[in-house]
């Protein structure tokens, strides 16, 4: 049965050209991404709740502390700010084999579960040990979230949309850090609203699990899987009808149903897939090697330093990470990604260029002070233009669909990797080796980071993922 499925995409190819032409047309013309829009919006709920959990403990942590009894111990509520960080590199290692096995849909609702879990754990404890275990079921969900994210969003897109859509992701992100900064507020001056603050979180999760189970799954998944009927009915509920033709398709030139879904580890690492593993890698660790963290992480500690209100610091740096998102969506499907990356480290080389001069002996008083607090801004505006939202997108474009998912969760472990360093030692060498050369060293992995983007990355603007295979074939080829 499914072998006659497989053939009759493929006869797509061969016995449909001008019907494909036409309906390409039709395509463009029938705006399929108004089907489209509403799966991705219910699937960027899961990168709200990354953003959510990420900033929660930042209002509340100081109320959190003294209600479970370890106010004033640096390491506990380095522990609770961190721990989730633990959970997430194992839900993101895990989170391509999860995605493969039980596809995209459910992996959605399986991100949702340990969040439900952990936020009520978390809004429900009475000791350190409670909370810290809540954090990392909530961080396991965080991780196996934006990887699965990434792959749903660059799979269900229409291609001249992809780009577009990729960025409500980091928008969604940008939400849920604006909104458990808000929501936090109230937690200094109400007894116990920081359990509130974890409840609140539950909403979003339920809405995701439920939403999930109407929306679409991915027409790539199931046809690798041999399912070729249920993708057909999938694209059409993303494009409509008359588009489900051209879009099996052009499916059916890279894909094929049946094949096995076991990807070893070492064909990853040191096979022929080993190149792109390194692109996708190397691009994620220079994210994370910008520095772009440690300024989320202290921003406040910076602003506060020159006088300046946390509360005011942490609104101004969410303000500029949505408003940077917000044009990186406009930008997305205009000026393409490999632009807007360059341009992206380029504009926070800059900015930590800024920071060392504010931290020279040329800036003094107010000089210094608009000099690092413009650099701190100018950063995480030129970070959320490209470097926030493109390298989850431009790398689910360009890892071949057979690996795409086991591959996407290897490239982000690495990330959650660094991330945990920076956080952990930024302010240790702040102390050992000053600003001035740490901000340094930031800056130049900012410029590294420009001439990679430039060699090696591929501009998938306006291509389907089929099309982004078979050009990075060619490239390794030649």
């Amino acid at each position: 049965m499914r072998g006659r499925q497989r053939g009759s995409s493929r006869d797509y190819i061969t016995g449909h050209g001008k019907e494909e032409n036409s309906a390409s047309v039709r395509l463009q013309n029938a705006k399929p991404w108004r089907r489209s829009l509403r799966h991705v919006v219910v699937a960027s709920l899961s990168s709200f709740l990354y953003g959510y959990h990420i900033g929660v403990v930042n209002e509340t942590l100081e109320s959190i502390s003294e209600d479970l009894g370890f106010s004033g111990n640096t390491l506990a509520e380095g522990l609770v700010v961190s721990t989730c960080l633990g959970g997430a590199f194992v839900g993101s290692l895990f989170s391509g084999w999860i995605a493969d096995g039980v596809g995209r849909k459910r992996s959605f609702q399986l991100c949702a579960l340990p969040m439900l879990i952990g936020a009520g754990m978390s809004a429900t404890a009475n000791s350190l040990w409670g909370m810290l275990l809540g954090r990392i079921f909530v961080g396991t969900g965080m991780g196996l979230g934006p990887p699965v994210a990434a792959l749903y969003v660059a799979e269900v897109s229409p291609p001249d949309v992809r780009g577009t859509f990729g960025a409500l992701t980091q928008i969604a992100t940008c939400l849920g850090l604006m909104g458990s900064f808000f929501i936090g507020i109230p937690s200094k001056e109400i007894v116990g609203w920081w359990r509130i603050c974890f409840w609140v979180s539950i909403i979003p999760a339920a809405v995701l699990a439920l939403c999930m189970e109407i929306s679409a799954e991915s027409p790539h998944w199931l046809f690798k899987r041999g399912r070729t009927i249920e993708a057909e009915a999938e694209f059409e509920k993303l494009l409509g009808g008359v588009n489900v033709k051209p879009a099996m398709a052009d499916l059916s030139k890279s894909d094929r149903g049946d094949e096995s879904s076991s990807v070893k580890l070492s064909e990853l690492l040191f096979g022929c897939h080993a190149r792109v593993m390194f692109i996708g890698s190397t691009l994620f660790a220079l994210q994370q090697l910008s520095g772009i963290n440690a300024v989320f992480y202290f921003s406040s500690t910076v602003f506060e330093s020159f006088g300046v209100p946390s509360d005011l610091a942490n609104t101004s740096v969410g303000v500029c990470n949505l408003l940077g998102s917000i044009v990186a969506m406009i930008l997305m499907d205009k000026l393409g990604r490999k632009v807007l990356l360059m341009g992206s480290f380029l504009g926070m080389g800059v900015a930590m260029g800024l920071q060392v001069l504010a931290a020279s002996s040329f800036a003094a008083g107010s000089g210094a002070m608009y000099l690092s607090v413009g650099g701190m801004l100018m950063f995480v505006l030129s970070f959320a233009l490209g470097a926030g939202p493109v390298p989850c997108l431009v790398m689910s474009e360009m890892l071949p669909g057979k690996i795409r998912a086991k591959a996407m969760a290897i490239c982000l472990a690495a990330h959650w990797v660094i991330n945990f360093f920076v956080g952990l030692l930024f302010l240790r060498l702040l102390e050992q080796i000053g600003a001035q050369l740490l901000y340094t060293i930031f800056g130049s992995f900012c410029l590294i980071a420009v001439a990679f983007v430039n060699k090696y990355i591929l501009e998938t603007k306006g291509k389907s993922l089929q099309e982004i295979e078979i050009a990075l074939l060619a490239q390794e080829a030649s």
